[in-house]
């Protein structure tokens, strides 16, 4: 059986996107995208949202990936080797590696998908974590030493979630932390 797991970079102040939309204060430093290339190797499936699914897509399937840092480059290969499972109601085609399935079918696939399926399930993205925070075993940020003072919030709004920490991390270079909770039932 799969878990399926939520995991983005966050603000101190707990937000994935700054009130402007833009993700540029969590570009990750050689430390921290290391960890999630480890991250990535062990993911059975990426779960996306049609706005990151378009972010993430174009930038780490550009022929030019390889041209840049090794590390960045590894990364490209893992993201590109791993399954995306994109939800959207707006898409009518998804790129190689990708499958397509409609927004309103999103429950019922990853029930199906974390019973029928090992490993990890990586969802990304607020919205479509929002939509399936029931069905979330474990939440992992990158909280990185920024604040934003607004945008587009990690947790979803007037819900109350239990949660035990189950794994702790100190990023030397950055001051980052990353922090893994499973959900307290």
């Amino acid at each position: 059986m799969a878990i399926l797991t939520y995991n983005m970079h966050v603000s101190l102040d707990g937000y994935i996107e700054d009130p402007a939309g833009r993700i540029d204060f969590s570009v990750p430093d050689e430390e921290t995208h290391r960890f999630s290339n480890q991250q990535t190797e062990s993911t059975t499936a990426f779960l996306f949202g049609r706005r990151l699914y378009d972010v993430m897509e174009d930038f780490w399937t550009d022929p030019e990936r390889a041209d840049g840092d090794e590390v960045e480059a590894e990364f490209a290969e893992l993201y590109k080797a791993t399954p995306r499972i994109i939800f959207s109601d707006t898409l009518d085609s998804v790129a190689d590696g990708c499958r397509l399935v409609r927004s309103l079918d999103a429950l019922a696939e990853v029930q199906r998908l974390k019973r029928e399926t090992e490993g990890t399930l990586a969802v990304g993205g607020a919205g479509l974590a929002e939509s399936l925070v029931d069905e979330i075993d474990q939440f992992e940020l990158i909280i990185l030493p920024t604040i934003l003072g607004g945008g587009k919030p990690y947790f979803p709004a007037d819900r109350r979630l239990e949660l035990v920490l189950e794994e702790q991390k100190r990023f030397a270079l950055s001051g980052a932390m990353y922090l893994r909770y499973s959900v307290s039932h």
